[in-house]
C-alpha cells in the first residue's frame, strides 16, 4: 500500500503522518510539500512540478490541500502526463463544512467561499469519473487541535481572545457545534484510504461526507471545557463567559455591520446550530472522544 499524500505541511496532514509512522510495516507515505525540503516538492499551481512523480497501480491519493486547487491540479496532470493516474486505487480529499453551512451568507467573501468549494467538488468528482477511480470527499466541520509545531486556526484563535479579555459576551442560548479534532480528522482519511487500497471501497459517493466529532455541544459549553482544558495558571482560564439574551446580543454587535460584514455573520452564527453531523466514531468503529480532545493548538 502506498499512499501520496497532498498537503502533508498543514496541521491535519502533519497528524497523517504521524498516523501512519504508527501504523502496520508494509504502508509506504509519500509526503509532498511547495516548501519543506524534508518532503518531495510538489506545488498544486504549477502542474509541471508533477514531472518527478511514479504513481503504480493501487495507489491512493490524499489531499488535505485546499480543494479549489487539487482539482485543476488533477486535471492539468491528466493533460501533461496521461496515463499516470490510470493505476489509482482512489482519492481522498478534505473540503470543508462550510460549502454547506455558509451557503445563505449575506456576505460576498463567505458566499464565494461557497461558491469555490461546490465548483472544486463537482469539477475533482467529474476529473475521477473520467479517471475510473473512487472519490471520498471530507467536508469537516471546526477543525481544531495540534500536532507538534502544526496547529488549527480556529479554536486557537478563541483561547487567545480569552487571553486577552476579563470576559467575553456570548448570546444566550448559543449554538451547537461538533469541533473535530485533527486527529479525528486524519484517522478518518486513513480508514478511506486503506478501505481504496484493499478494494473495499470501489465506487464514488454522490457528495461529501459531512464530519464531526464525536460530541455536540452548545457554543458557551465547548468555551468552558477549553477553558477547563488549559493549565490552571493559563490566564484564558480566568475569562468570564457572559451570557446575554440573543436580542440583545446581536443588537450590540449590529454596528460591526459597518465596520466588516464577514465578521458581524461570524458572530451572528453563535446563535446559530451547525452540528448534526456524521462523528468520526460512527465510521471509524470506536468508542466516542470527549470534547476536547489533546492536544490543543494555543497562540
Amino acid at each position: 500500500m502506498r499512499i501520496h499524500l497532498l498537503g502533508a505541511s498543514t496541521p491535519t496532514g502533519a497528524a497523517f503522518r504521524k498516523l501512519s509512522s504508527k501504523q502496520a510495516s508494509g504502508v509506504e507515505l509519500v509526503a509532498y510539500s511547495r516548501s519543506d525540503p524534508a518532503m518531495e516538492r510538489l506545488n498544486l499551481c504549477d502542474p509541471s512540478s508533477v514531472n518527478s512523480m511514479v504513481c503504480r497501480t493501487g495507489d491512493v491519493w490524499v489531499s488535505f490541500a485546499p480543494i479549489w486547487l487539487l482539482a485543476p491540479f488533477v486535471q492539468q496532470v491528466r493533460r501533461l502526463r496521461p496515463g499516470l493516474l490510470d493505476g489509482l486505487a482512489g482519492i481522498v480529499a478534505c473540503s470543508s463544512s462550510s460549502a454547506l453551512t455558509k451557503r445563505f451568507a449575506c456576505n460576498r467573501f463567505d458566499r464565494d467561499l461557497v461558491r469555490r468549494l461546490r465548483e472544486a467538488e463537482g469539477s475533482l468528482s467529474l476529473e475521477s469519473q473520467a479517471l475510473g477511480v473512487p472519490l471520498r470527499l471530507l467536508s469537516p466541520t471546526l477543525i481544531y487541535g495540534a500536532c507538534g509545531s502544526w496547529g488549527d486556526r480556529n479554536l486557537s484563535r478563541l483561547i487567545g481572545l480569552m487571553r486577552l479579555l476579563p470576559f467575553l459576551p456570548l448570546p444566550a442560548p448559543s449554538g451547537l457545534r461538533q469541533p473535530i479534532h485533527i486527529s479525528q480528522l486524519a484517522s478518518v482519511a486513513w480508514q478511506q484510504a486503506n478501505d481504496m487500497a484493499c478494494s473495499r471501497i470501489l465506487c464514488s459517493l454522490d457528495g461529501p461526507i459531512v464530519l464531526g466529532g464525536d460530541e455536540t455541544l452548545s457554543y458557551h459549553d465547548m468555551l468552558l471545557r477549553l477553558q477547563q482544558a488549559l493549565p490552571p495558571d493559563d490566564p484564558a482560564r480566568h475569562c468570564r463567559l457572559w451570557a446575554l439574551p440573543q436580542r440583545l446580543f446581536f443588537a450590540a454587535a449590529s454596528p460591526l455591520q459597518l465596520i466588516s460584514p464577514k465578521a458581524f455573520e461570524a458572530v451572528l452564527r453563535m446563535g446559530a446550530d451547525l452540528a448534526g453531523f456524521t462523528p468520526t466514531h460512527e465510521l471509524l468503529q470506536q468508542p466516542e472522544q470527549s470534547f476536547p480532545v489533546l492536544p490543543l493548538a494555543t497562540p
